[in-house]
């Protein structure tokens, strides 16, 4: 088939600091030329269920998936159907995402700040992940990327990139290629397991980072205030 352009971690409005509609997730990974996106949710899957499902409307393979919070700081999980609960330790949540066939990812590990898992958990732990993030768009320094990279590289894991967009114009800022067998949910997963990848990306800008921040600390104060007052 061929190299494949994939987006691999975005948010949409069913995340707690997400803003846009998955229409516009969509959109946006159409208009940029991606052959895939995958929409990864906080501990959500629902939105991703419905974008996988509208996906090749817009010439698209939509991967289903969800970022869960383990006990000991995020996962990705791709290519699951069913949600994987928050709060397990890191390598149940792990098994759990391999029962379903799916593929387990660490995001930012090395940023504890937004909770990469590497304060909680040893390097040979982090190594039994299926493939590291190594480069995150969100970052507002390299070296946490630097830092993912040269991990992945010393212990010959696969690696990937995402955007980590939580608007929509932001989906595409960082893409992973794929050297897939054909354009599938499946051969892109088995791509990625089997290392067939390359990581491009470019840093979010600062200010649309502060406005995605400020942006989903206001939700959060609404979502809590309504469940209090509900």
């Amino acid at each position: 088939m061929g190299v494949l352009s994939v987006e691999l971690h975005t948010h949409s409005s069913l995340s707690h600091d997400g803003r846009d509609a998955i229409e516009l997730l969509l959109g946006q990974a159409r208009a940029v030329g991606l052959d895939a996106l995958a929409v990864t949710d906080h501990d959500e899957l629902e939105a991703s269920l419905r974008a996988a499902e509208l996906a090749p409307e817009y010439g698209l393979v939509g991967i289903p998936g969800m970022e869960i919070s383990s006990g000991a700081g995020h996962v990705l999980a791709l290519g699951i159907t069913e949600a994987v609960p928050p709060g397990r330790s890191f390598g149940e949540t792990l098994d759990r995402i391999r029962e379903q066939g799916g593929l387990a990812v660490v995001p930012h590990p090395f940023q504890e700040s937004r909770h990469g898992v590497l304060d909680e958990i040893s390097k040979d732990e982090l190594a039994t992940a299926d493939a590291i993030e190594v480069y995150n768009s969100r970052l507002l320094t390299g070296r946490s990327n630097r830092q993912a990279e040269r991990f992945a590289r010393r212990r010959g894991l696969p690696m990937t990139a995402g955007s980590d967009a939580h608007i929509a114009e932001m989906v595409g800022q960082a893409v992973t290629t794929v050297d897939a067998t054909e354009r599938s949910v499946e051969a892109i997963l088995d791509a990625i397991r089997e290392g067939r990848t390359t990581v491009e990306g470019k840093r979010t800008p600062w200010h649309i980072s502060f406005r995605q921040a400020a942006g989903g600390a206001k939700r959060r104060i609404v979502n809590r205030l309504g469940a209090l007052l509900g």
